[in-house]
């Protein structure tokens, strides 16, 4: 397969898995995708990864992720390359996955570790994506989530995995330091493979360490942030990178409701909401946006305001 130069370009600087606006009826509201695909554009973001985890892909009906990949896809108009996720428990159900994207006109299809997987060997699960690789049109990308997952993937199956051909991009958010040695040694091997950070609280030490890119659960609403860190690191100013990095923490804990996360979706949709993109902060877990949650968020985006909507 030859993979598309234009896409391989443009993976690098900053990625936002992007979430999912929903009507008070829990509909997909295109109105809020449509603002918000203009928004990530504005702000520099140079992809999209529909479906993650940030995206409730794993809990909308199929319906609902064919009308938000349609609704991104149109008003896109190619400017953003657009992944999305195909992450299931058997081949032949990513295969499918992977299909329908496809036909829908989705650049890359994410792979993750499995929702539920019995064998979770070495050689099985790597026979689990290679199945995949071997049959799908688009390039693929994988999405490690390390102790995050329900599954585990051992580390010699990614150490095999990577080295690839067929990928071409990895979001690590496993937050371990033996991943981004795995990482950066299948890219020795792999020329073609681009690694994204997935870390968002600690994004100036994987960019140290060689990483690509930053591919943001927050980049819908930090991604601006995120691209002056990238910047400071490429100019050595280490210093003021990190101190966008407080600055960029300080809002996500604002906005996810502290440490323990509390407010994550609902959170994260009221910002929007207050920065006239979202309609409503609904989401399928049933976050609660707690009044505290409320006025954190308020007091933010009146200090941040240029850093959160700089144009």
């Amino acid at each position: 397969m030859q993979i598309n130069k234009m896409i391989t370009n443009k993976i690098c600087g900053v990625w936002s898995a992007a979430p999912t606006p929903f009507t008070d009826k829990m509909e997909i509201d295109t109105e809020s995708v449509s603002r918000m695909v203009e928004h990530h554009i504005r702000i520099g973001v140079n992809g999209l990864f529909l479906l993650g985890t940030n995206g409730e892909g794993p809990w909308l009906t199929e319906k609902q992720k064919t009308e938000l990949i349609r609704t991104v896809i149109k008003y896109n108009k190619k400017r953003m390359i657009i992944s999305a996720q195909i992450t299931d428990n058997s081949s032949l159900r990513m295969i499918d996955n992977a299909k329908r994207i496809a036909d829908e006109g989705v650049d890359i299809a994410i792979m993750s570790s499995p929702y539920f997987f019995l064998r979770q060997q070495y050689d099985v699960m790597l026979k689990l994506y290679e199945d995949v690789l071997n049959r799908i049109e688009i390039p693929a990308g994988f999405y490690d989530r390390g102790k995050n997952a329900s599954v585990n993937v051992p580390d010699k199956t990614l150490k095999s995995l990577y080295r690839n051909k067929k990928i071409i991009i990895v979001k690590d958010s496993s937050g371990d330091d033996k991943k981004i040695r795995i990482a950066l040694n299948a890219r020795k091997k792999n020329r073609d493979l681009k690694i994204f950070n997935g870390n968002e609280f600690n994004c100036v030490k994987y960019l140290l360490s060689g990483y690509d890119g930053l591919l943001l659960g927050g980049g819908v609403f930090n991604g601006f942030i995120a691209s002056k860190i990238i910047k400071f690191i490429k100019d050595k100013q280490i210093s003021k990178a990190e101190e966008m990095q407080k600055i960029m923490n300080k809002i996500m804990y604002a906005v996810y409701g502290g440490k323990k996360i509390r407010c994550w979706l609902s959170g994260e949709k009221y910002l929007l909401m207050k920065m006239g993109i979202f309609n409503t902060s609904k989401n399928i877990q049933d976050y609660p946006l707690t009044s505290s949650c409320k006025m954190n968020i308020e007091k933010i985006i009146k200090e941040y305001r240029k850093l959160l909507i700089p144009y």
